[in-house]
């Protein structure tokens, strides 16, 4: 079983930075693919970012591209969401999710196998 708990939320005004962290629990933290995701309400959640059990490889949505970066830190079983240049339309709850096994990267909600509880991000005007 893993455990995820995000952190870094808050309010930040239009232009901001805000860094996001996911702290997972479990042995095998380096051997999990992981993602960042968000979500409004009454919307799909929204795939943002991906990154493999190396680090190696990273993937973004559209809506991510150029301003969001994943990074992840297998000695201190954390993976990160660095976001700049914020927008009011990114404010959202924001989630990290962990899959078992896999050595590339996924962008489907159903590809992961393990949800943190989400933080929320509020971008002001």
């Amino acid at each position: 079983q893993v455990q995820l708990v995000e952190s870094g939320g808050g309010l930040v005004q239009a232009g901001g930075s805000l860094r996001l962290s996911c702290a997972a629990s479990g042995r095998t933290f380096s051997g999990y693919p992981m993602g960042w995701f968000r979500q409004v309400p009454g919307i799909e959640r929204e795939f943002l970012a991906a990154i493999s059990w190396s680090g190696g490889i990273t993937y973004y949505a559209d809506s991510a591209k150029g301003r969001f970066t994943i990074s992840r830190d297998n000695a201190k079983n954390t993976v990160y969401l660095q976001m700049n240049s914020l927008k009011p339309e990114d404010t959202a709850v924001y989630y990290c999710a962990a899959r078992h096994s896999g050595s590339y990267y996924y962008i489907r909600n159903n590809d992961y196998d393990y949800w943190g509880q989400g933080t929320q991000v509020t971008v002001s005007s």
